[in-house]
């Protein structure tokens, strides 16, 4: 039987999904991150067929998400969308190390996921961290500087205003720099890595991801590590079939 646990990890809240007979045991360890004002919960189905599969998975909620919502306006949280990244990237590091102390990872078998804004994130933590195994960056952009640049340009078209100065914002960019595994493309090491993209999304360009793989194909010589899956006109909505086709490739791999 598929348990579900809520808990904390290094004061991080997380569900974690695995076979309850199997719990206290090491397992190959997979986290996903979800989007922008979505919350852990909304990742249980890819959780629980991973679970099925002998997978352990975490599912953290990010700062201002979930159980950690704070009450912003869309206005005050979409002006925190790269300090939720910035710590999701912190804190991946401290759950890792917790799952270490309790022994849950097997083999040093561990790969992150996410779904757009935890897309994000998983390309960032690409370019950090070594351990990871594998990754699924489903409809996230690998390209963080691209994306902010394009964030703040719509929403002055929008007639927005941004409480940013020109300095503060290349500053951001500049941090971001670090960060973008476009630019970092070394930082991969041609771990496995799994994209999937609707070309119709309206909010994270799939010209991002597309253009990213096209760039990084040739860097791997085991064709089964690198898989673009391109849903023709699907928006920013993860599909069954590309959950499905996550799992299938990720057994492969991790």
């Amino acid at each position: 039987m598929i348990g579900i646990q809520r808990h904390s990890l290094k004061n991080v809240p997380v569900l974690t999904i695995v076979e309850e007979s199997k719990q206290e045991q090491p397992l190959p360890v997979f986290i996903y991150y979800h989007g922008y004002t979505s919350a852990k919960e909304h990742n249980l189905a890819q959780a629980y067929l991973l679970a099925q599969r002998g997978y352990r998975v975490i599912l953290p909620d990010s700062a201002y998400h979930g159980e950690r919502d704070q009450d912003l306006t869309k206005e005050a949280l979409s002006l925190k969308f790269w300090d939720v990244v910035y710590q999701n990237l912190k804190e991946l590091q401290d759950i890792k190390d917790e799952l270490d102390r309790l022994g849950w990872i097997k083999d040093r078998r561990i790969g992150i996921g996410g779904t757009s804004m935890g897309g994000i994130t998983t390309c960032a933590a690409l370019t950090m961290y070594p351990w990871i195994q594998s990754s699924c960056v489903m409809m996230g952009s690998p390209k963080p500087v691209e994306f902010a640049k394009r964030l703040i340009a719509d929403a002055t078209k929008a007639g927005v205003e941004i409480p940013l100065s020109e300095e503060d914002l290349n500053a951001l960019y500049a941090s971001l720099e670090g960060i973008d595994l476009s630019k970092r493309k070394e930082k991969l090491y041609s771990r496995p890595i799994f994209f999937w993209h609707g070309d119709a999304d309206p909010v994270v360009p799939f010209d991002h991801s597309y253009e990213f793989y096209n760039e990084i194909i040739q860097e791997y010589k085991n064709p089964e590590n690198i898989r673009f899956l391109r849903e023709v006109g699907r928006d920013h909505k993860v599909s069954r079939f590309a959950i499905l086709e996550m799992v299938n490739w990720l057994e492969l791999v991790l």
